[in-house]
């Protein structure tokens, strides 16, 4: 089988080295496509990849074509792609927004999957929400779970309104942690701790809790429970959250981010 990746970015990038080792690609190395000279420079000492920057080598031979760019590059990039492509060959989108009927329309193309990744894909933890147009077959959709499991997870959902609705949750909620933590911190550096002191507090405190969630199956209002006391400091901390109304705050942040996403879409 042969895949290409189309933009080296950050995610292009991430999904190209967690698939360039599944055993889908057999004898054939991971393709990837872009247009940055010193990317293209750095990839293509990487033995992993076969590195590209016309689409024309390697495109209309691609059986699975991931595009990762930008959504607002993606009209410039679908012109570009249109003429060269066959009924056989699957489109997986990265982008955010870019709706299933949008990148059939633009390129011609019948079976066509649009995911959610994030972030921590990078480190082999991301999760994927993925839905497909209804051309592509099940075992075709099974190659591409399979691809997209070697950044760590992924979700089938039954229609790109649960795309856009993981965007506000799992796409964009890497970021919202990153705002806790550095909230965190910057409470440990105000009391007087060390910068490496702080980052071991909030890290490990983050690392823990997580674990501890994934290895019971009790829900975080079970563990608040556990650990807030009456009366006691963590209790004092989750009443000054409450009485502040965080919970709704993160609610509509990531609601907001569901809304963008559907925007974005219209957009387009």
């Amino acid at each position: 089988m042969k895949v290409l990746v189309i933009g080296a970015g950050n995610m292009g990038l991430t999904y190209s080295e967690g698939m360039a080792e599944s055993p889908l690609l057999s004898k054939h190395k991971l393709r990837i496509y872009d247009t940055d000279p010193k990317k293209i420079e750095s990839l293509s000492k990487d033995s992993r990849f076969d590195v590209f920057d016309n689409l024309d080598d390697c495109l209309p031979k691609a059986d699975i074509v991931f595009i990762a760019v930008k959504p607002y590059h993606s009209d410039d990039l679908f012109e570009k792609m249109k003429p060269m492509l066959n009924d056989g060959q699957i489109f997986v989108s990265l982008m955010a927004g870019v709706t299933i009927d949008t990148i059939s329309q633009k390129l011609d193309a019948k079976k066509v999957i649009r995911t959610m990744p994030n972030l921590p894909a990078q480190v082999g933890k991301g999760v994927t929400s993925y839905t497909e147009s209804e051309p592509v077959s099940k075992i075709e959709l099974i190659m591409v779970r399979n691809l997209l499991d070697t950044t760590g997870t992924s979700i089938h959902v039954d229609t790109e309104n649960f795309i856009d609705a993981s965007t506000g949750i799992s796409g964009s909620g890497p970021a919202y942690v990153f705002y806790f933590m550095q909230s965190m911190l910057e409470a440990a550096l105000k009391m007087g701790f060390s910068d490496y002191d702080s980052k071991v507090l909030v890290s490990s405190t983050f690392e823990g809790a997580i674990e501890l969630f994934n290895q019971n199956n009790i829900s975080p209002k079970s563990w608040i429970d556990k650990v807030a006391s009456k009366g006691g400091t963590t209790q004092a901390a989750i009443d000054s959250m409450e009485d502040n109304n965080v919970k709704q705050l993160i609610q509509d942040a990531a609601y907001a981010a569901f809304d963008r996403a559907i925007e974005l879409g219209k957009d387009k």
